[in-house]
């Protein structure tokens, strides 16, 4: 039986990086190449989970005009029709958000501006 080499008490990795400031956070930016995970955007993940629950409540019956499920939710109708909107974008589109690789275009205020019905107008939109 052979003894392994004694693992040592310290290990230093060396990651380069840099630091921007995007919107008034700090934000950790990878050099060109690097392979890391970009950090999710909460609000948008949050904004199509309501989409897609609100979505099931209107079609369920659960709640028969989007004015009934509005006030239930204690927002304007309004807003709640432009974030139903997103229930429209293309798998792609909601793949790269839920990985957190949309693109620093990808907002939910942009989203909630309005994009193209289609898939493929959508793909060249945002994800160009």
């Amino acid at each position: 039986m052979t003894r392994a080499k004694p693992v040592p008490e310290t290990v230093t990795v060396h990651i380069p990086f840099r630091l921007v400031k995007r919107g008034g956070r700090k934000e950790m930016q990878m050099p060109d190449g690097a392979s890391g995970h970009s950090k999710m955007d909460n609000t948008l993940v949050k904004a199509l989970a309501r989409a897609f629950r609100w979505k099931r409540m209107l079609e369920t019956g659960e709640f028969t005009t989007i004015a009934e499920l509005a006030e239930r939710e204690g927002i304007a109708p309004s807003y709640m029709t432009r974030v139903l909107r997103l229930t429209l974008l293309s798998p792609d589109i909601i793949e790269a958000i839920m990985d957190g690789r949309p693109g620093p275009e990808v907002t939910l205020g942009r989203l909630l501006e309005g994009f193209p019905v289609e898939w493929e107008g959508q793909k060249t939109t945002w994800l160009a």
